[in-house]
């Protein structure tokens, strides 16, 4: 028995066409909107609400929290909402509850001048500073979590998380499938390549979120029971589950962000297919920097690329058999035929009418 999730981070521009980031968007900004949002008492305890209380909702702002001297949270640096879907046995049910969590976020936020757009990295700033610079609490804290001393990426970045489950799995196993993907993680991604711009240019690739983060943030996470369990390794492999429901779960972290939920559908079904094949043989705790950034560049225009994704689609499909999920593998089919991603279309866009900012108002129009 499998069990999905999927968490999409939203970006957005502003009432005045700006891309809304730490340079301009306050915490209170993108509250506004969250608290028009409604509350599932349902959903709960399966989605964790963490100690600074920020995420009680399917929404919540993605930022970097600041600290006083102590545990106490005094500001939230904010990047922008993310959505996280409850956790559904079926790709469809989570896919459908993320579209209409994301319809509802898009009329809501509309009504304060914020329009979601899609995007994988900040297409105006290079990294994050944190100002004012960090106390001495808040190094110390980061100094104990090696993840975390890599704010200055994922404050820039945004991309999926696609949570698999299986129910009475081994830890053993589940840890085995997180290597597993961990390893395969450079034929996954170009599926989902929507990162073109750098700096406020074109950036010489399709995804320079996957160029500059892979290798220094997980490919994959898998949520362990106890601190026996974990491995030691930098980025993590594991972590230990915050609450019961995250036991067993794997993230796959390492996906460009997708406009088209019919992409996240098929990469949880090439997962999922992945989970179940035993053909497979790659295994690796930490992912290979340079072969992610060979595959951010080029994307299926490498061959070595292109011939290893098309190996793991044809694996995913014989071990997915007459499961009905295998008919979720078709847009991963037509991208991988045409060699095509979403950055080259944004590219194509960005030629015509000569702005980032008009490239991103015409993405998400199919939701």
């Amino acid at each position: 028995m499998f069990f999905f999730g999927i968490e999409h981070e939203v970006a957005f521009l502003n009432r005045d066409g700006k891309f809304a980031d730490f340079s301009c968007t306050k915490f209170a900004d993108f509250n506004q909107i969250v608290e028009q949002l409604p509350i599932y008492p349902q959903d709960y305890p399966q989605l964790r609400v963490g100690d600074a209380g920020i995420k009680k909702k399917r929404w919540y702002i993605e930022g970097f929290e600041r600290f006083a001297d102590s545990e106490e949270v005094i500001d939230c640096v904010a990047k922008g909402i993310e959505i996280r879907t409850t956790i559904h046995s079926t790709i469809q049910g989570a896919v459908n509850e993320l579209t209409e969590s994301f319809i509802l976020l898009r009329q809501v936020a509309a009504n304060f001048g914020f329009s979601p757009v899609l995007v994988s990295f900040n297409p105006d700033h290079r990294v994050f500073e944190p100002q004012p610079p960090l106390n001495e609490f808040e190094l110390k804290q980061l100094q104990a979590y090696p993840d975390e001393q890599t704010a200055n990426i994922y404050m820039v970045s945004y991309g999926p998380d696609l949570n698999i489950s299986v129910a009475d799995l081994p830890i053993e196993r589940v840890i085995d499938i997180g290597k597993k993907l961990t390893y395969y993680s450079p034929y996954i991604v170009p599926f989902s390549y929507s990162s073109p711009f750098y700096d406020g240019k074109i950036w010489q690739g399709l995804s320079v979120r996957t160029f500059i983060r892979t290798g220094r943030r997980p490919a994959t996470l898998v949520f362990v029971a106890q601190k026996e369990q974990l491995i030691k390794s930098v980025p993590s492999l594991t972590k230990v589950a915050r609450i019961p429901a995250e036991v067993g779960r794997i993230e796959f972290k390492a996906c460009d962000s997708c406009d088209d939920f019919a992409i996240y559908a098929g990469l949880l079904a090439l997962l999922k297919g992945l989970a179940l094949d035993q053909t497979l043989p790659g295994r690796s705790t930490v992912p290979d920097a340079e072969l992610h950034q060979i595959s951010a560049k080029s994307g299926f225009d490498n061959e070595e690329i292109f011939t290893n994704a098309t190996k793991l689609l044809q694996a995913a499909e014989i071990a997915l058999a007459d499961d009905p999920d295998i008919k979720f593998l078709t847009p991963l089919k037509t991208i991988l035929t045409h060699r095509k991603t979403k950055s080259h279309q944004l590219i194509e866009v960005f030629e015509r009418v000569g702005s980032i900012e008009q490239t991103l108002k015409q993405t998400y129009q199919i939701l």
